[in-house]
């Protein structure tokens, strides 16, 4: 394992360079990855209830499976909301 030695930051500059070379991802990012996975796996469900009912397809365990994924995804979402809104309200909190 090899431990990169410790250097000198010369100026506020210098910080705002380490940052952005490090690998972050945004806050927007990770809610909007959230609602696209939302309405993905919404959409394979309903693709899935639509195979069932014409039936185009007889495997019970596809359609139980997405529906389990749809609802897992807005679970999801709605947690990541409550976190966020968590946070705000705790920062609004905090006495300056």
């Amino acid at each position: 394992m090899f431990i990169k030695p410790m250097t000198r930051i010369d100026s506020i500059q210098a910080i705002g360079e380490i940052q952005k070379k490090e690998s972050t991802t945004p806050f927007q990012d990770i809610f909007q990855k959230a609602a696209e996975n939302v309405i993905e796996t919404d959409r394979e469900f309903q693709r899935q209830q639509y195979l069932l009912a014409t039936g185009q397809t007889d495997d019970l365990h596809s359609l139980t499976i997405a529906s389990t994924k749809a609802q897992l995804s807005v679970d999801m979402m709605i947690q990541l909301r409550n976190r966020a809104l968590e946070s705000y309200n705790e920062l609004m909190r905090i006495n300056l």
